[in-house]
């Protein structure tokens, strides 16, 4: 279940260096998304089931940035005095209603996402799991596995969320790709 601070405009993320070195200190959540001087941190976890599919979560027709767009399977805010694990352990509960450990995550990749909106420094990590699945209904309105073709026969047709198209190149050119069927 989120924790009620999860969509509070004054939850207070963490701003950073555009290299991620230094902490410059606490920043409300609402004063990040408008203005992309102001680096924070985001996590994101690429879900694979068994069969190697990964899942996509479509984001709410009720949220404020690309309502109704397919996006990665876990993504959120890293909160001012967690670690981005901790913050992906968080977002995984909140967001699918799943229980993680540190052992379960898999760290991936670390990359930058800059657009008119925001710039986040992200820690992308990957995990197991078959499900099954509680989404956070203010969130998001459908999950499902989606295979490498799927998506590849479907980028750039604004199906998907700029991110997660830039996720998704991202893992791609990474050594985990032939982890999608």
């Amino acid at each position: 279940m989120p924790s009620p601070s999860h969509s509070n405009s004054e939850e207070q993320l963490i701003h950073v260096s555009d290299d991620d070195q230094a902490i410059i200190g606490s920043i409300a959540r609402g004063r990040v998304h408008g203005n992309p001087d102001l680096i924070h941190r985001a996590v994101h976890i690429l879900v694979l089931n068994p069969e190697g599919l990964l899942l996509l979560q479509k984001r709410s027709l009720h949220k404020d940035v690309q309502p109704g767009k397919w996006d990665t399977s876990v993504g959120g805010h890293v909160r001012f005095g967690q670690s981005y694990a901790e913050a992906a352990l968080r977002e995984a509960e909140e967001e699918l209603g799943i229980n993680l450990t540190f052992q379960d995550l898999q760290y991936l990749y670390f990359s930058k996402i800059r657009n008119e909106k925001e710039s986040e420094n992200i820690q992308t990590y990957l995990c197991h799991h078959a499900g099954p699945f509680i989404p956070e209904a203010k969130e998001i309105d459908e999950l499902k596995f989606w295979s490498r073709e799927e998506i590849q026969s479907h980028l750039g047709t604004d199906l998907f969320t700029s991110n997660f198209e830039e996720e998704f190149a991202a893992f791609i050119a990474s050594p985990w790709q032939a982890l999608l069927k």
